[in-house]
Formats: structure tokens, C-alpha cells, sequence
């Protein structure tokens, strides 16, 4: 697959460099000793870490952050040791409007503009690239078999939609030919990747707002498929099994007949263990810190990898005993009082009922199962709002607030407030708080020992979480809990 980009030097400027998608490109060339700069509406920890790693950063859009890309235009304040005149390569995502003013002067300036998908592709063929995508698992899976090539000493350069502990941030440079990278089918820009391995955990709709149907989300993953040369597949999601023609298959249904197989699995409060077959052989025992059916599939699809690139069993487990998981993937941010404070990324129905089943594993007896959920995006909620309805039984308690709209117009009258009257249909205790500082409040008063309070959606959501831990009664110390 041709590619255009320059990766020898030419310098890249990043409209957007702060987005988890967008921020790991932007550390592995700066670590590669390109000039690198960005811009982003506000400050960040992610921000900061690019700032570390050489990264020039502007605050906030502005044409003027292009001005030393001009010729003779003097910018005395650059951090970034670049060819004044050179032509810098823009970098955008999908969520980029074409009315930004920096997308504009590159425009005007016949500047190479590129998607964040296009420069992914270019890096993932200068490796061996390991790329996993699927509807909904690609961060824990991708992250998973990063950190074990990273503890089986294969130092793999990572590229992913989470930040990660062991690599303390959502990227990472190896040394060696391996590239782990998640692979998003959102925007289908799926299309435009090729890898050694390619890994398909699940096919769903769950991007209205790109696709008209599931049909269509298949063709994305079809054309994925054609451009890897080994395609790892679970065979648990009906549309893998009978759409996708998985070269090495995975499943938990032990009488799947897949390539690699779990059996006399126990899902607890402190994670979950499995014995492990493959081709009809066993393994050996695998033990994860993370919670749930789902956790322990994209465990297998990290297993499947590990064997492919010829690691002995016993160093896959060992690797994979210690991931503890990516950030706002089921991410304990702390306990108070007796309550425990969850926040998860989950926004789609299916995503929601594992998680919270998971979740369900660490309630205690006397305790309550808290979801505080923020929907995203107004096409999404209205598409799937039978499943949503359905997707809180778990649940004790069920706090709804108002859609996040992550760019969307409302152009279909559908609202948070509407989403609560389906979901009390089905779960017993519903409670709708349109602000976030309403779901504040609230939960400030009815929390209490022994819940465990889960924050989910892809917004902001989860921004509230110190504010409810410290609006409580003030008799308790907050203490963050070990990763």
C-alpha cells in the first residue's frame, strides 16, 4: 500500500494534538526525532507528556500558530528545531472541522493535509504490525498484548486509544519490528490499514452517525481483512464467524471448535482465572487481574498473538497476570466511606451489559450496584435506545443525565430525559438529572457504605467523580485504592 507521507525529517504539525487517537502519533515521531508541533483548545496531562517529549504545543487554534511554516516569517519563540520554510505535513481526525482556521490556512497554502489514519498506516509498514480492531475491546485487547510483548522483552513500539500504566501513557517506542496498534473502524478509516496480524474481536453497529447499516460496518472489516496477512478472529460474535474468514479463531464456547479455548473459568472480585487450549491442547492455567467473560475473550486473542510470534505459554501468562488494564477501561479511581468509585468508558448497550455484569462480581452482599451513565451522541442513542433500555439490569440504582452530544446537532428530539423513562420500563430505581452538577448533587446524598458507584459513558462524565468523593460527608478520608 503506497503512502505519501515523509517520515524521514519533514515536519508535522497536529490540528487536535491532545485526542487520545491523535497524541499517541504525535509521542512515537517526536521519539523518532522528527519535528513535531500541535495545537489543542486547552492544556492536558497528555499535552504536558508531548510537551516532554518535544513536542512544540499551542493552546487553543489560531492561524498564527502556522506563522514560522512561512518563509522568512521570523518565530523566535519555537521550541522546535525545524527548517523555517520547510512544509509542514497537517495532521487531522474526522473530528476536525473543515472550518477550523489552521485546517483553513493549510488549505490556502496547498499544505499536505492528511488523517490521523493515513500517517498510522505509514509507521504500521515500517513493522511488523500487530493491529487489533473490533466494535468494542480494541483498547483492553491491543493494550493487553502490548504489555505482554513489552514483559516477554519484545519491546514492541505501541500506539493505542487508552493510557496504560505500564508505559505511562497511551504510546510508546521499542526498538524492535513489532507495532501494536488499535485500530478504529468509527469513521472507516479502518480501511486504510494493512498488518502482519490483524485481530477482530467483535462486529457491531455503533457509529449511526458514519454507517447506515451493520452491512456496511461489515464491508469495513471485509476490506480490513483482505490487507492482513494472518487475521485472528473471535467466533463468539455471530458476524465474525459467518462473515470473516479468520485464519487462527478464539472463543470461550468450548465446543466451538476454535484454535484457542477456555475452560473451567471462575470470574471473581479480584479477576478471573481460566485453563487455556489450544488445538485440542491444554496450555496451562491463565490468571488476569481483569474482571468478566469479556476481559478473559480479549485475553485469548493476546494469547493467540503470543503463540503466533512463537512465545512459550508460560511467558504469555506471566505477561498478561500483571496488565492491569487501561485507563477508563473499569478504572478504580478510589474508595470513600465505603463506597467505591468505578469509571468506564462503556457507552453501548452491549458494552454496558459486561461491564456491569463484571461489575456485579464486586458487590459486596449488603451493597448496591450504582450506574451513573451519560449518553454520547444523539444519533447513537436514538439508534439503539430499545437495547439501552434494556441494558441496566444489573443495576440497583440508575442515574441518567443529558446527552453528550460530542459535536452532534439534535435534530431528533431525542433527549437524556426521554433515554430514563425506556430504562425505567426495565430496571426498578431510575433517576434522571439533566446537569452534571444535578448528578453531583444527588449522589451526594444517597450513596452510601458498601456501593459501588460506576461512572460509564465517553464524555465528560467522569470529570465529576472527585467532586461527588469530596461533597461527602467530610468524617471520612478519601483513600485511593492500588492499582
Amino acid at each position: 500500500m503506497q503512502n505519501q507521507i515523509n517520515l524521514s525529517g519533514q515536519p508535522f504539525h497536529f490540528i487536535g494534538v491532545g485526542g487520545i487517537g491523535m497524541s499517541g502519533l504525535a509521542y512515537v515521531l517526536a521519539k523518532r526525532d522528527l519535528p513535531v508541533s500541535g495545537s489543542d483548545l486547552r492544556s492536558s496531562n497528555i499535552t504536558k507528556r508531548l510537551q516532554s517529549a518535544g513536542v512544540e504545543i499551542f493552546e487553543g487554534h489560531d492561524a498564527t500558530n502556522l506563522d514560522r511554516f512561512v518563509p522568512n516569517h521570523l518565530h523566535e519563540q519555537s521550541q522546535v528545531n525545524i527548517d523555517r520554510g520547510s512544509t509542514p505535513q497537517i495532521i487531522c481526525s474526522t473530528a476536525i472541522n473543515p472550518a477550523n482556521p489552521e485546517y483553513k490556512v493549510a488549505l490556502e497554502k496547498n499544505w499536505h493535509i492528511y488523517h490521523r489514519s493515513e500517517l498510522l498506516s505509514a509507521l504500521m509498514q515500517e513493522y511488523q504490525a500487530i493491529a487489533v480492531a473490533g466494535t468494542h475491546g480494541k483498547t483492553t485487547t491491543s493494550s493487553a498484548i502490548g504489555h505482554m510483548l513489552v514483559e516477554t522483552g519484545l519491546d514492541p513500539t505501541i500506539v493505542v486509544g487508552g493510557e496504560v500504566e505500564s508505559w505511562e501513557g497511551n504510546a510508546r517506542i521499542g526498538t524492535s519490528k513489532y507495532f501494536v496498534a488499535e485500530a478504529d473502524e468509527s469513521d472507516k478509516s479502518l480501511t486504510r490499514l494493512s498488518a502482519k496480524i490483524g485481530i477482530v474481536t467483535n462486529i457491531e453497529l455503533d457509529h449511526p452517525d458514519h454507517y447506515e447499516s451493520l452491512e456496511e460496518v461489515i464491508e469495513t472489516f471485509l476490506t480490513f481483512e483482505q490487507q492482513c496477512e494472518i487475521l485472528i478472529g473471535c467466533i463468539d460474535c455471530q458476524v465474525v464467524r459467518d462473515r470473516l474468514h479468520s485464519t487462527i479463531s478464539y472463543s470461550l464456547n468450548l465446543n466451538s471448535g476454535a484454535d484457542y479455548l477456555a475452560d473451567e473459568i471462575i470470574y471473581g472480585a479480584a479477576g478471573t482465572t481460566a485453563r487455556i487450549w489450544e488445538k485440542g491442547q491444554i496450555l496451562g492455567q491463565l490468571q488476569l487481574q481483569l474482571l468478566g467473560e469479556h476481559n478473559l475473550s480479549n485475553a485469548l486473542a493476546a494469547v493467540a498473538v503470543g503463540r503466533y510470534l512463537g512465545l512459550e505459554f508460560a511467558q504469555i501468562a506471566a505477561g498478561l497476570a500483571t496488565f492491569a488494564g487501561a485507563k477508563r477501561r473499569f478504572e478504580v479511581r478510589g474508595e470513600f466511606g465505603g463506597i467505591r468509585f468505578v469509571d468506564d468508558y462503556a457507552h453501548h448497550p452491549s458494552e454496558l451489559l459486561v461491564t456491569l455484569a463484571a461489575a456485579r462480581l464486586q458487590v459486596p452482599p449488603s451493597g448496591r450496584l450504582v450506574a451513573i451513565f451519560q449518553p454520547h451522541r444523539y444519533s447513537r442513542t436514538l439508534t439503539f435506545l430499545p437495547e439501552f433500555a434494556k441494558a441496566f439490569t444489573e443495576a440497583d440504582l440508575v442515574v441518567l443525565t443529558d446527552i453528550y452530544s460530542a459535536g452532534e446537532t439534535n435534530n431528533w428530539e431525542i433527549s437524556g430525559e426521554l433515554l430514563a423513562k425506556e430504562v425505567a420500563k426495565h430496571s426498578p430505581v431510575v433517576e434522571y438529572r439533566a446537569s452534571l452538577s444535578a448528578v453531583t448533587q444527588f449522589l451526594t446524598k444517597v450513596l452510601q457504605p458498601g456501593d459501588l458507584a460506576i461512572f460509564l459513558g465517553a464524555g465528560n462524565l467522569n470529570q465529576i467523580i472527585p467532586e461527588v468523593m469530596n461533597n461527602l460527608p467530610k468524617n471520612q478520608v478519601i483513600q485511593p485504592l492500588a492499582s
